[in-house]
């Protein structure tokens, strides 16, 4: 590990932020505190946590000595100034001598203090930085202290790597005792550079913060040093499978498995991150990973984001694909039992009362894969991920000094269910279909484009197929920087098989998806040719066929249900002469929807359709509005307002459609109109 500091960087942010106002100390914390945040060595993910002691005058202009620290679940590599709250300072140091400090209290404590009381709350180790008289303080959960401290004799090897230079603080969890221990350590040993607390992370301070974040890779390089001179773990394989099924396939049935059912009769779904690499194979395909890979996380901080423990599924044997499907539903429900019990054994001896999360893993090990981070949304799915590969760092490197060895469960336990760890968490599940996956066909056209951007508002991550992958690409980039753009010719099997890999591969599963692609042929039906009508059913009816069965092979697969959604169009109710070759597969295709609900409900599957008429560069290009507004003598505005309600209907209102018909739980064969009133094309 190296230093980043560059002095013109400094120099140049120390200017920038000076015209903002913002003091050079403060711009400085700033700058060190990014370094740290961008290296997930040192820091992951609202981890770790800085801080500057300052002079600011108050609302009153009143010079107040204040603590600028991290704001609780601030990113350290992004932040910025509103990302360091100003806390006064005496109030804190007077609580140095204080028996006792509640949860309550502490809330409080952190609120009334602020400067600013429309300020974040201030990281928990509020008190720890406050006790300790340096100007600038740093703190991280390194992955080389992690695997010198997650030791059973961990503080006599970091006295052997470190000597005088740091204190050694034992495992106190965080707050006023641990704030007042680490006081206390630093006090016995004033000529230290940083604290290191066992089993937590590394502590270093300085008069500069040049000065606390060189100490700071100084010292974690001493500890990388120290691991590099050992000899590397080295974790017997196991036996793997002569066949190992591929990724496509086996990532649905774990995604399943991990989905809680829900009180509306749904499933909570997670979204999946798939990890592999050398070092990741190695621990996942260790014959005693039941052993290693479970005895805890490698820093209390992680619990709250992957749970004290990873699911271990059995390799995917490609040879026995319903026996995997039920090993990892076997171990899920062994997974759940399992949380149920240790919340059952803990909650009663916490003194405050607590409410069981749920108990669904957020980090699966799958020997011959890999790792899998699973979350509500993709962000939080690659977090899991990212603390889950460098877990297996962490674990590996401590394996080479001796043996692993993490907190005790009950002392995670707190943490885990520590109410203001929880609060970094924020408010879960808000969007209605967080957690799902919608695919979308056509997704390079105006519906298809609506669909996909109004589905990702509400929360699904998107994948949007077309067949011209520039134009799909191009929507997944302006909606969501998550969504994903595929291309994929819908009338080809095995272009829409491998669309449908990748989105498994990349998401976990399927869950939604609007079968939108299509196009008009238009032609005399008695004069129509018969390859211009082949073309048509391929990409009308076929390709509406191809990719349902796709979909429900990983509906299936979940066992959580889903919904098929398809583009009818009222050319399947309401004929129109000349679009034959187009409404002879479009009704084909409604009453594939019929089929599908039918022969599904009883999984769980719904199958609904849209019938919309008039949509401006969707159902109907430009050039055929034009030539049938001339053919009637009207305007494009009066032809597409030729309903009953008199209203231009838009690729918008299609998609509202859609969503609605991917929420309603207990609506299937449906069709719902969306042409503004055509008595023509109503279903009766």
């Amino acid at each position: 590990m190296r230093s980043l500091w560059v002095e013109k960087d400094a120099t140049d942010m120390v200017a920038n932020f000076a015209s903002d106002g913002v003091p050079k100390d403060i711009a400085l914390r700033i700058y060190t505190t990014r370094l740290l945040g961008g290296d997930a060595r040192l820091v992951l993910h609202g981890g770790g946590n800085t801080s500057v002691k300052i002079t600011l005058n108050d609302l009153l202009g009143e010079p107040t000595q204040v603590m600028c620290i991290k704001g609780s679940g601030w990113d350290m590599s992004v932040i910025e100034p509103a990302g360091l709250p100003a806390v006064r300072l005496v109030p804190l140091q007077k609580l140095r001598h204080r028996t006792h400090l509640d949860d309550a209290d502490m809330i409080t404590i952190q609120r009334t203090n602020l400067l600013d009381a429309a300020a974040p709350t201030p990281s928990v180790e509020m008190l720890l930085h406050a006790f300790l008289p340096h100007k600038f303080i740093d703190h991280t959960h390194a992955s080389a202290i992690l695997s010198l401290t997650d030791q059973a004799d961990g503080a006599a090897i970091c006295r052997e790597v470190f000597g005088s230079r740091v204190g050694i603080v034992p495992y106190v969890f965080s707050g006023l005792d641990l704030a007042q221990k680490a006081a206390e350590v630093y006090r016995a040993n004033p000529d230290a550079e940083g604290l290191i607390l066992l089993k937590h992370g590394i502590f270093t301070f300085g008069d500069t913060a040049r000065q606390a974040y060189e100490r700071m890779i100084k010292l974690v390089s001493l500890a990388e040093a120290h691991i590099a001179a050992s000899k590397p773990a080295l974790f017997t394989p196991a036996a793997l499978p002569a066949r190992l099924a591929p990724l496509a396939d086996i990532l649905p049935v774990i995604r399943g498995a991990c989905a809680e059912p829900d009180a509306k009769g749904d499933h909570a779904r997670q979204i999946c991150d798939f990890r592999t690499s050398a070092r990741i194979m190695a621990f996942v395909n260790g014959a005693a990973l039941t052993d290693y890979g479970q005895r805890g996380v490698v820093t209390p901080d992680n619990i709250i984001r992957i749970k004290n423990k990873p699911l271990i599924v059995p390799p995917p044997d490609a040879d026995n694909p319903e026996g995997f499907a039920k090993a990892v539903a076997q171990t899920c429900d062994d997974y759940v039992a399992a949380c149920h019990e240790y919340f059952a054994d803990n909650h009663g001896n916490s003194a405050v009362p607590k409410t069981e999360l749920d108990p669904m893993p957020r980090l699966v090990l799958i020997p011959g894969h890999g790792l899998v981070g699973l979350g509500e949304t993709s962000q939080a799915a690659v977090i899991a991920a990212d603390m889950g590969e460098e877990a297996i760092n962490v674990i590996t490197d401590a394996e080479a000094i001796g043996t692993f060895e993490a907190l005790p469960e009950a002392t995670l336990f707190e943490m885990e269910y520590w109410s203001l760890e929880q609060a970094k968490l924020g408010q879960t599940r808000q969007a209605r279909l967080a957690g799902q996956v919608a695919v979308i066909t056509g997704g390079g056209g105006a519906i298809g484009a609506a669909c996909a951007e109004l589905f990702a508002q509400n929360g699904a991550e998107v994948a949007i197929l077309d067949l011209n992958g520039k134009a799909a690409t191009k929507v997944a980039t302006s909606i969501s920087p998550t969504a994903l753009g595929l291309e994929c010719d819908v009338t080809d099997a095995t272009s829409v098989r491998a669309a449908f890999d990748t989105i498994c591969q990349t998401f976990g599963g399927v869950d939604i998806v609007i079968s939108n692609a299509g196009a008009a042929w238009q032609g005399r039906i008695g004069e129509l040719d018969d390859a211009t009508l082949r073309k048509s059913f391929d990409l009308n009816f076929f390709s509406h066929q191809c990719i349902a069965q796709n979909a429900v092979r990983i509906m299936l697969a979940q066992k959580t249900g889903g919904v098929l959604l398809f583009n009818a169009s009222k050319q399947a109710i309401n004929p129109g002469a000349n679009f034959g070759a187009y409404g002879l597969p479009k009704a084909a295709t409604l009453f594939l929807s019929r089929q599908y609900a039918l022969e599904y409900g009883q999984d769980g599957i719904r199958s609904n359709a849209v019938n919309a008429d008039r949509i401006r560069s969707g159902l109907l290009s430009d050039d055929m509005i034009a030539s049938r507004s001339q053919a009637r003598g009207l305007s494009e505005a009066d032809y597409l307002a030729g309903n009953l309600l008199k209203r231009e209907v838009t690729a918008q209102d299609v998609a509202q459609a859609f969503l609605h018909q991917a929420v309603a739980m207990k609506t299937t064969a449906d069709v719902t109109t969306v042409d503004g009133g055509n008595i023509a094309a109503i279903l009766r």
